[in-house]
């Protein structure tokens, strides 16, 4: 879960390279660094722990060629030894890496005579191609490195006096940026948006490399030549930009309210005959991406009559047998989740059919999938989901129900004039250690995407529940040190959820009701939504408001709400 990009052209790979980093380092933030080849061919390494616009400061060498690295830590420390670029014995190799090489200490084993000065994964393939590079050409010591190493990786690779950056991909996204006379290479297409929107998504096992101007490309197991279909991104550099906006978070849940035509806009009648062919139907998720699974498990089933399991990504290969009869229904916001794609190759190899919901077109699920609905909301850079997870919920609701734009922007916009009643509130909702988010049918999954959403970015500890499960165990944590945020749509679940409301004030926890709504609210705080036409509209009308709740009081305790701690925005390890 990590950021890489590279570049060769006639520009400053330094300025050009700190730059993309920034734009990446929602991947991860551990750590940076940088390697430049300078004019006589020698590499010129430069890295630190800590953020980017600490550990590149100042430009160091005049060089058009480099590789570069923004990391969270997976193997080892973070400190400066486990920074990337990682080097070889005596520095004439330089290699950034993302994902795990899971046979990295059996491979260390064979090399004691190397020295190795990290406690990463990564190293151990400097030194591999190192060894290689003894009795072989470049191409050929890259080739049967990849062969040797086992797990997931996508790799940048500068070698002394080689005019060219040399790369290898499996299980890990890269991309190839295509200017006129520059190349770029990156694990997401806003490494290269502000100067190009033409890239080749690389395949499992792809390899080679790009000089000014061209690109080789080759499958390491067969060792010929390989094809890719050029593709155009769709987004644009100012997504990437946080313009007048303190925080991308806050840019993005207001960008809601503008990007619905987009999002209604990718066909699903396919998606839908589909469902209608196949007898099992497991929606699968991780993270906000499992809400909106959970989300449409419940729509399908309500509207339509349709039996479904929604399935968390990383438990389905443990408790599904899926075969011809199956059809799998995957959400990924990038559509490189590692847990995601596992599952889909899991599937598929059994004969099921899968269908991507993902923001990401050419993306590794994309790629996979038999049929994609694509979210269209646009480069997401803050960590905690806001807009591809509106998009995930019109996704679902066009394939189970019927809405239209003009109805979900009506419900999100008196959201965003609750602003400042949700600002008062969250300077009380920051005084809280323990927080329970309740609500009932549609609204559960809703509560769910809250709680996550605070605790990602506020580092509170908060739970969501079914509000009828209370009094199953959760009450006995109940008591007046404890805040529960109720989703309160006045529905079929209103009389219920009210009755919840009131097992929770009597044991002295103070209650904020997310509501439209009035009658029998004594005694609690009130941060209103829009009513909604129809019932099954309501998470429409919760959702800003989770949103912002989060947002503000993240901000109330000084946190920084794109980049939280611990987190990477694409999760491309398992």
């Amino acid at each position: 879960m990590c950021g890489i990009v590279g570049y060769i052209g006639n520009k400053s790979a330094f300025e050009l390279l700190k730059n993309a980093l920034k734009r990446l380092e929602y991947r991860g933030y551990d750590s940076a660094g940088i390697a430049l080849l300078d004019k006589k061919g020698k590499i010129f390494v430069h890295k630190d722990k800590g953020r980017i616009e600490d550990v590149l400061k100042e430009k160091k060498i005049d060089s058009t060629i480099g590789i570069a690295h923004t990391r969270w830590a997976t193997h080892g420390k973070v400190n400066k030894e486990n920074a990337h670029p990682q080097t070889d014995c005596f520095g004439k190799i330089a290699i950034v890496h993302n994902g795990v090489i899971e046979n990295a200490e059996e491979i260390k084993a064979k090399l004691s005579s190397h020295h190795f000065s990290s406690s990463t994964d990564t190293e151990v393939v400097a030194h591999l191609l190192e060894e290689k590079l003894k009795t072989m050409l470049p191409m050929e010591a890259l080739r049967e490195t990849v062969k040797e190493i086992k797990g997931s990786f996508a790799l940048a690779i500068l070698i002394e006096g080689e005019n060219r950056i040399y790369f290898a991909k499996k299980d890990s996204p890269l991309l190839i940026g295509i200017g006129k006379d520059e190349m770029f290479l990156s694990s997401d297409i806003a490494g290269f948006i502000e100067h190009t929107n033409d890239y080749i998504a690389l395949e499992d096992y792809d390899f080679g490399y790009v000089e000014k101007g061209r690109y080789a490309l080759f499958n390491a197991i067969s060792g010929k030549k390989a094809s890719r279909k050029a593709l155009k991104a769709l987004s644009k550099a100012e997504e990437v930009e946080k313009g007048e906006y303190e925080h991308f978070m806050l840019k993005e849940i207001e960008e809601q309210l503008t990007r619905l035509n987009e999002m209604f806009s990718s066909p699903i009648e396919r998606a839908i005959e589909m469902i209608n062919e196949k007898e099992k139907l497991h929606i699968v998720g991780a993270g906000t991406s499992y809400h909106a699974s959970l989300l449409l498990k419940y729509l399908l089933e309500k509207n339509h009559k349709i039996e479904s399991d929604a399935v968390i990504s990383s438990e389905y290969r443990f408790l599904k047998e899926p075969d011809e009869k199956t059809l799998v229904i995957a959400f990924s916001q990038s559509g490189e989740t590692a847990d995601t794609l596992k599952t889909i190759r899991f599937a598929k190899q059994r004969g099921a059919k899968v269908i991507a919901i993902t923001n990401i077109r050419g993306s590794s699920i994309d790629r996979l999938s038999d049929f994609s609905i694509y979210l269209n909301a646009g480069l997401e850079v803050g960590v905690a989901a806001t807009k591809t997870f509106l998009a995930q919920m019109i996704a679902s609701y066009r394939i189970a129900s019927n809405i239209s734009s003009k109805e979900i922007k009506e419900l999100l916009s008196y959201g965003i004039k609750q602003r400042e009643k949700i600002i008062e509130e969250a300077k009380n909702v920051a005084k809280y250690k323990h927080i329970f988010y309740l609500g009932r049918y549609l609204s559960y999954p809703m509560a769910l995407e809250g709680s996550l959403k605070l605790k990602e970015i506020t580092y509170i500890h908060a739970e969501a529940y079914p509000a009828g499960e209370l009094k199953h165990g959760p009450l006995s944590l109940i008591d007046k040190n404890a805040l529960a945020i109720v989703l309160l749509p006045k529905d079929i679940t209103y009389e219920k959820t009210l009755s919840n409301i009131e097992e929770v004030k009597a044991r002295g926890a103070r209650v904020i009701a997310i509501t439209d709504s009035l009658e029998g609210l004594n005694g609690v705080e009130k941060i209103m939504m829009a009513k909604a036409k129809r019932e099954e509209l309501y998470p429409f009308s919760e959702l800003i408001q989770l949103q912002l709740l989060a947002y503000y009081t993240a901000l109330e305790l000084g946190r920084d709400t794109d980049k939280p701690r611990n987190l990477a925005k694409s999760v491309t390890v398992e």
